[in-house]
């Protein structure tokens, strides 16, 4: 391991130890195309001469903004790292008004853009920042394509000075700024050094099933984001294929081309395939349905290591032959296991996936931990079913007095970027304070319990924790989002965006006389009487105090171009209230 302490040593320990000539793989034009170790290692080195050409100095920061993830993006961090400048990925769907924050706050003079919707944006704030150019992965009229820089850095008479720059730059310095895509206000530029994340990924790449040169991976899960961008780093140290997917709405078609083993996921996705799976479910009729809804209720009370005995698992055998054998076969029939990130996973999903042999590992982290603290692993009796594993190598867990998840480790952030006042909030000593509270049970298992800023009084003094209420809720197929509500009102309510997708198939099913636009979905007495059953069926599950009294539905689906929901398809709760504040009064002052 002592060889790789930077960043770009991964390719490099790829080539040493276990070179592919499938290392990345992306689709243009309808063909897979691969690129091999050595190629991208050599492509990356052209860029590193070409930028050194372009006057590119050690701490220059560079934007990369990738519409999907893709070749182009790692042969551009590698070549940008290894001069001792700063990749800085922006999120490709926030607005043109926050390009420009991120490009300012940054100071980044170069930017790579992915596509022509991207360019778009760039162009309409690029004046006002302190950019000198723009290339882009597309072939785009007027704009530079990010080959000239092949071009430019053919000739290799400079190398030995790349070869200098590498040789100077230091595990300890800074790598990369990712801003968050906080929930409220200016996102955060978070600072993270090679080894911050280097670290991470080798402490993290021992909780992987065993994974090789034979292993494909499907990526697609924003590389901006550190969780996903971690996770190529891990698949390059292991030697894999992996296989960038052509867009979110493509996973599906792209998982039965090339098969995948392992892939990445966050519990948003995970419920949109099993709300997908149950609404075909509704198509069956007779024994055909039974035996569905028979598979999904044995899944549900699935445990692991055979816990139920032979005769549960005998029963989960003929399930897995008849029902969930078509699951597989939906995401490529080789699929054994997907990480889950970013927010709390039902339970119920991490049974019944795993129940159809696709376990579910979930792991917790953060940007500013780079992002790994902890992650299930199934051998080793490392997986309990409703918490995310135990904490990695190296990395401490305290929860302190108030329930709060504090992480000490070398994956803790260097700091906000030029903002030393609110990095100092966060830090007690080496200790970074998540915001997160959680608890760690008898066998060493982390269990997230909620955000420290989300939990709220009620008039009643009564504390409410409304993650635990919302995770619950969602496993209804009625409801897409929900955010409870109700600080220092006298009962806690709920602000409901239906499942429009799930509701229109249930009307045409029950021949129900109702409109199918959002608004008459949202306004109609049967769907309103429909989703109170949901809610009070769920409202069992918690005390008389915290269930749900009354509720509203939105007749507007929760996007992250309307900006209810971050990038990483977290609710954006001040905006969320603010929009509804009508729906906020009908519930606490009809």
């Amino acid at each position: 391991m002592t060889d790789v302490k930077r960043l770009f040593d991964f390719p490099y320990y790829q080539l040493n130890h276990k070179p592919n000539a499938k290392a990345l793989v992306t689709k243009y034009n309808g063909e897979w195309i691969p690129t091999s170790t050595q190629e991208y290692i050599d492509k990356a080195n052209a860029v590193s001469r070409a930028l050194i050409k372009m006057g590119v100095q050690k701490n220059d920061k560079i934007a990369v903004i990738s519409s999907t993830n893709r070749t182009e993006w790692n042969i551009m961090d590698i070549g940008v790292l290894q001069v001792g400048a700063q990749n800085i990925p922006i999120y490709p769907t926030i607005s043109a008004e926050d390009y420009e924050y991120v490009l300012n706050h940054s100071e980044s003079i170069y930017c790579f853009v992915s596509d022509e919707e991207v360019l778009e944006k760039v162009r309409k704030v690029e004046s006002n920042t302190k950019l000198k150019d723009v290339y882009s992965f597309d072939h785009i009229e007027g704009c530079k394509h990010y080959s000239e820089l092949f071009e430019l850095g053919k000739d290799d008479s400079n190398q030995h000075e790349v070869d200098a720059r590498k040789e100077a730059v230091k595990p300890e310095d800074l790598a990369t700024i990712i801003y968050t895509s906080g929930t409220t206000g200016k996102p955060k530029g978070v600072m993270l050094s090679h080894w911050n994340i280097t670290s991470n990924a080798l402490d993290a790449s021992k909780r992987l099933p065993p994974i090789d040169g034979e292993t494909r991976v499907l990526s697609f899960l924003p590389i901006c984001h550190i969780f996903e961008r971690v996770l190529i780093y891990i698949y390059q140290y292991a030697g894999t294929s992996v296989y960038f997917a052509e867009g979110l709405d493509k996973i599906g078609d792209n998982a039965k081309e090339i098969k995948p083993h392992l892939m990445s996921v966050v519990p948003r996705l995970l419920e949109k395939v099993f709300d997908k799976i149950m609404l075909k479910a509704d198509e069956l009729s007779g024994i055909k349905q039974k035996l569905f809804y028979w598979a999904v209720e044995l899944g549900e009370k699935w445990q692991p290591y055979k816990a139920n005995g032979s005769w549960y698992e005998f029963k989960l055998s003929i399930a897995n032959k008849l029902i969930f054998s078509k699951w597989r076969e939906a995401l490529g029939g080789e699929l054994r296991t997907m990480v889950s990130g970013s927010a709390a996973l039902q339970p119920r999903l991490s049974r019944v996936f795993s129940a159809g042999q696709m376990q579910v590992m979930e792991g917790y982290g953060l940007t500013e931990t780079s992002p790994v603290v902890s992650v299930g692993m199934y051998s080793d009796k490392y997986f309990k079913v409703g918490t995310v594993g135990r904490p990695i190598d190296n990395v401490e867990v305290k929860i302190a007095e108030d329930g709060e998840i504090l992480i000490k480790g070398p994956n803790v952030m260097l700091g906000y970027y030029k903002d030393p006042e609110k990095t100092a909030g966060v830090m007690t000593g080496d200790y970074f304070h998540t915001g997160d509270k959680g608890i760690i049970d008898e066998d060493g298992f982390l269990k997230i319990t909620g955000r420290k800023k989300e939990m709220f009084k009620t008039s009643g003094g009564k504390y409410i924790i409304p993650t635990l209420l919302e995770n619950d809720l969602k496993q209804s197929l009625f409801i897409e989002q929900v955010m409870v509500v109700g600080e220092g009102e006298k009962m806690p309510g709920a602000i409901i965006q239906p499942n429009f997708e799930f509701i229109r198939d249930w009307i045409e099913h029950k021949n129900h006389d109702i409109g199918t636009s959002e608004q008459e979905i949202a306004t109609s007495e049967i769907v309103i009487k429909r989703i109170q059953k949901e809610v009070d069926k769920y409202n069992t599950n918690f005390g008389k105090w915290e269930q749900i009294k009354r509720f509203e539905l939105t007749s507007e689906s929760w996007t992250i171009d309307d900006g209810h929901l971050t990038p990483t398809m977290k609710m954006k709760r001040s905006v969320i209230r603010e929009k509804y504040d009508n729906l906020y009064e009908k519930i606490y002052r009809p």
